[in-house]
């Protein structure tokens, strides 16, 4: 499908393979633009929501709170149906076109995973789930309330069959109930009582969360672990790697981890980290919206595996080079090669771009490999061509697809108005411009260049707002809303428009 719009203008020379979208079957993009298919995530995803915390209060956001993964899993990419035979199918394709900063020429490809699996017709396991809940004194407050009102709403969705444990932690740990059926009314009583009072030892609840688990561990359940805490680890084993390494030894057990942070002085790095080693998500609770979204996506949604121990290899053929990948935690380059390790892909919370009325998060991810286009006397043809080996879950079967990249233009050949299969592939570019954007404008804002920051997002923002007149999609359109607000809060501090010939810098430019 060749796009005649000159408003399209993407990223620089990226290779996109995206979970959670309805993913095109490996036929070359024949069937493009249909839907169908059920959206996959990756295991370990991440969260925005602080970033759009700190723009909404007006703030300016630190480059650190921007995370690839999490912006890109609320985004919901729509595709053909998957044409495999196994649970999960990868599929790839192709789009050529400028980016929207500085339009510069750039090579993309999306390669979406997704499955044949209705999940109307599937029965979550039953959970096997430990809560370790801080309720050191920095919780006192509308931290307590934010925590008791997601606490009470994910009983909605718990089953009598469920065996819950809730754990509460402040300089030490406490199990305030232990092993009970998630209808027990005890569990609500506890919940009601919760009170903030002391410090914040991460470590002891979460040690004890795990070995509440692991105590009950029963064959056919999930057996998970949920961490929420507002602050830094104050007391008892602090440092980072330690409590890293001891949740990560109970991850090789089979036990995962989600965590969920709230409030302004939580430690996102240490959150990500346990999350992504515990193949589980990262969650940040920044309004009463989000407690709900939350809550619920985790009973309901996340726990449901596809596939394990999911490996992609990525090799880029002669012509052109691998530069970096984005959106994933688990990436390791070696010259034109690639290894992705994901821990775990699960059913996506949402059906539809529209389908948003719990909130964004959701949607999936992507992985975002940039390849730079070298020789155009290579001609056309191979791009690269990427492995995907993973476990069924229960089982020790392992599925293996291979998936070619082609391109029908020699590397470097971009088309006046950009070239594109498939409207999955031309929103996916849209949604990493994005991204590119805020993290550049997050970059120069740490450095002073208020200036600079505003330019690049007023360049961003005009190419967005044109892509929007002929392209509808709630997704960018709520995009563009923050880009406004980072906009505005920059002029708030004195930021002025550069001048119309001063051009941002190249997005990636070459080594």
């Amino acid at each position: 499908m060749k796009k005649n719009n000159a408003l399209i203008s993407l990223v620089c020379s990226l290779l996109c393979v995206g979970f959670g979208c309805d993913a095109s079957s490996n036929d070359g993009g024949a069937n493009s633009g249909a839907a169908g298919g059920a959206g996959v995530a990756q295991g370990g995803a991440q969260d925005f929501g602080e970033f759009r915390q700190i723009l909404d209060d007006g703030g300016i956001p630190h480059p650190a709170t921007l995370d690839d993964v999490g912006f890109f899993n609320e985004h919901k990419v729509e595709f053909p149906a998957p044409a495999c035979e196994d649970d999960v199918c990868l599929h790839g394709q192709l789009g050529v076109m400028g980016n929207m900063i500085t339009g510069s020429n750039c090579t993309l490809m999306l390669l979406g995973m997704n499955t044949a699996i209705d999940p109307s017709t599937l029965d979550r396991p039953p959970l096997n789930l430990s809560i370790a809940v801080d309720v050191s004194g920095s919780m006192r407050g509308t931290n307590i309330s934010h925590l008791r009102e997601g606490l009470f709403r994910m009983l909605d969705d718990l089953r009598p069959v469920d065996r819950i444990s809730l754990i509460a932690f402040d300089d030490t740990a406490e199990v305030l109930v232990e092993n009970v059926p998630g209808d027990a009314p005890e569990l609500s009583e506890a919940i009601g009582l919760i009170e903030a009072d002391g410090s914040t030892n991460i470590y002891a609840g979460l040690r004890e969360a795990y070995d509440t688990v692991q105590l009950h561990a029963v064959e056919g359940y999930q057996n998970r672990v949920i961490l929420l805490s507002d602050g830094e680890a104050t007391s008892g084993i602090t440092a980072d790697a330690r409590v890293v390494e001891m949740s990560r030894q109970y991850n090789e057990l089979g036990y995962g981890l989600t965590t969920i942070g709230i409030g302004e002085s939580f430690d996102p790095e240490l959150m990500r980290e346990l999350a992504v080693t515990g193949g589980g998500a990262f969650y940040f609770l920044e309004n009463p919206e989000a407690v709900r979204e939350v809550f619920e996506e985790e009973v309901e949604a996340f726990l449901l595996p596809l596939a394990t121990d999911v490996r992609i290899d990525v090799s880029v053929s002669d012509g052109y080079s691998l530069r970096a990948i984005y959106g994933t935690q688990g990436a390791e380059l070696a010259g034109n090669e690639a290894t992705i390790d994901i821990p775990a892909l699960q059913l996506a919370h949402r059906t539809a771009v529209d389908d948003d009325a719990g909130g964004r998060r959701g949607g999936g991810g992507a992985i975002i490999a940039e390849v730079i286009p070298l020789d155009a006397s290579v001609g056309a043809g191979s791009v690269g061509t990427l492995v995907m080996t993973y476990t069924v879950p229960g089982s020790e079967e392992t599925v293996v697809q291979e998936v070619p990249i082609t391109s029908a233009l020699p590397p470097g050949d971009v088309p006046d108005n950009g070239e594109f299969e498939s409207v999955g592939v031309e929103k996916a570019f849209v949604m990493l411009n994005i991204y590119a954007g805020f993290e550049m404008a997050a970059v120069r804002s740490a450095y002073g260049d208020m200036t600079s920051a505003l330019g690049v997002l007023e360049r961003l923002r005009e190419s967005v707002s044109l892509w929007l007149e002929s392209n509808e999609d709630a997704d960018i359109e709520d995009d563009l809303r923050y880009v406004d607000r980072f906009i505005a809060n920059l002029r708030s501090r004195g930021a002025s428009s550069p001048p119309p010939e001063r051009r941002p810098p190249e997005i990636w430019p070459l080594d």
